[in-house]
């Protein structure tokens, strides 16, 4: 995937009630080693990556690329934020929208701060490409995730097989969403 196209990276960090949006840093490696080797998160991603290749590989500014943000609460990493273009070989609602990921750690589930940092992230994005529709892809399994994307406002634009079990893609319009 590619980045957000004329949109000056990174931003000024986005903050919110609890947290801050940021690009990453050398103090975030740990995090995104645990975040990228966690069974529980990467449930519904195809499985963690291996703790030892991850130590190996890992830069040590890791993920520092337009559309990248580190979740932060309290000055610690708590999560990852995507904003990234659907590269054109992708489903053929999504290719070249703006696609929403995310990650968090499962210490940090429960709270809210998915709902908060996407919505703010969003914000962002409709602030920076006024007008561009973004779309978020999960499980129908995942269902915390498809709550999270219909508290979002993104609506289904179909469901498809992949990867062994039934995906779902969403799209929101332009506008705000709630957090």
């Amino acid at each position: 995937m590619t980045g957000l196209g004329p949109v000056p990276w990174p931003p000024a960090p986005i903050r919110t009630e609890r947290l801050v949006l940021r690009a990453p840093e050398a103090r975030d490696r740990t995090a995104f080693i645990e975040l990228l080797a966690s069974a529980d998160v990467h449930t519904y991603l195809g499985g963690p990556r291996q703790r030892a290749d991850l130590e190996r590989e890992t830069p040590e500014v890791p993920e520092r690329w337009p559309g990248s943000f580190v979740v932060e609460l309290d000055g610690a990493m708590i999560g990852q934020l995507l904003l990234r273009r659907a590269p054109a070989h992708s489903r053929p609602a999504a290719a070249g929208k703006v696609d929403l990921g995310y990650l968090f750690l499962p210490r940090a589930w429960g709270h809210g701060y998915a709902g908060e940092a996407c919505a703010a992230a969003l914000g962002w994005l409709s602030d920076a490409l006024p007008g561009e529709p973004a779309v978020l892809h999960t499980q129908t399994a995942n269902a915390r995730s498809m709550r999270l994307a219909a508290k979002l406002g993104f609506t289904e634009v179909e469901r498809f097989e992949a990867w062994g079990a039934e995906q779902w893609l969403g799209m929101r319009s332009t506008g705000r969403a709630s957090g």
